[in-house]
C-alpha cells in the first residue's frame, strides 16, 4: 500500500516528490527530516510501489487530493544507466521521459541539474532522455534502449509525469540515482557498494529539489 508523508506549507503549490521503493522512502525521508519547511512551501512525499502501473494509480489518487491541483511532480528513486562509463551514485535528470505512450518533456532540468551538482559535489549529473520499462533491464536489452538515444531507464518515471501531465500542464521532472550502469551491473541494492553509494546521494539530494521548486515560484520575466 502507498503511503504519502512530509509537511506543507501554506499559500504556495506543494512538491509532491514520488519514488517506488521503500528503501528510497527512508532515504528522502532522513533527509527530509526538518528540510521539508520554507520558502518552498514544502513537500509531500509519495511511495508508489513497484512499476507502472502502480505509480499511475499512486500519483492519480495523491493529485486528487485537497491543495494539490497546482503541485508540482517530481519522480525520483534509482535506475539503471545505459552509457558506458557511468558509475553507481552518478545522478541523472530527464530532459524528457519517454514510454510506449510517447514523450513528457521536464520543466527546468538545466536549474535542476546545477543544483544536483552542488548538493552532491564530486558526483556525475548526466542529462538526457529517461526511459521508462515494465521490467529490470539487464544485458544486450539495456544497448538496445541506448541506441534509442536513452541515457537510463526505470520503471515508474515516466508513468508517473504522464499521470501528473493528464488534463494540465503542471511542472514535472525526473532525477535518478544510478545504482545499475553497463559495466557495474547490480544483483540486489543494498548488499553490493554500488547499492550504498546510490542511497547515500539520494539522501543528499532533496535540497536541490527544494531549490528547483523554488525556482518555479518566482516570477517569470
Amino acid at each position: 500500500m502507498s503511503a504519502a508523508d512530509g509537511d506543507r506549507g501554506r499559500g504556495t503549490d506543494p512538491l509532491l516528490v514520488a519514488c517506488a521503493l521503500r528503501i528510497e522512502q527512508v532515504a528522502l525521508r532522513s533527509a527530509g527530516r526538518g528540510s521539508g519547511r520554507g520558502s518552498t512551501g514544502g513537500h509531500v512525499l509519495l511511495r508508489t510501489g513497484m512499476g507502472p502501473r502502480a505509480a499511475e494509480r499512486a500519483v492519480g489518487r495523491a493529485l486528487e487530493r485537497p491543495g494539490m491541483d497546482g503541485a508540482a511532480v517530481l519522480a525520483t528513486g534509482f535506475c539503471a544507466g545505459l552509457v558506458p562509463g557511468m558509475h553507481p551514485g552518478d545522478l541523472v535528470v530527464a530532459d524528457e521521459a519517454r514510454d510506449p505512450r510517447g514523450i513528457v518533456t521536464c520543466t527546468g532540468s538545466a536549474l535542476l541539474a546545477e543544483a544536483l551538482a552542488r548538493a552532491a559535489p564530486g558526483r556525475t549529473v548526466h542529462r538526457g532522455a529517461l526511459t521508462g520499462s515494465d521490467h529490470v533491464v539487464r544485458g544486450q536489452e539495456r544497448a538496445q534502449l541506448r541506441a534509442t538515444g536513452a541515457v537510463a531507464v526505470d520503471m515508474e518515471s515516466a508513468a508517473t509525469l504522464w499521470t501528473a501531465t493528464r488534463g494540465g500542464g503542471r511542472p514535472v521532472a525526473a532525477v535518478r540515482v544510478i545504482v545499475d550502469a553497463p559495466e557495474h551491473e547490480l544483483v540486489r541494492i543494498g548488499t553490493v557498494r554500488g547499492g550504498i553509494s546510490a542511497f547515500r546521494v539520494l539522501r543528499a539530494v532533496l535540497p536541490a529539489f527544494h531549490e528547483w521548486h523554488r525556482s518555479l515560484l518566482l516570477p517569470r520575466r
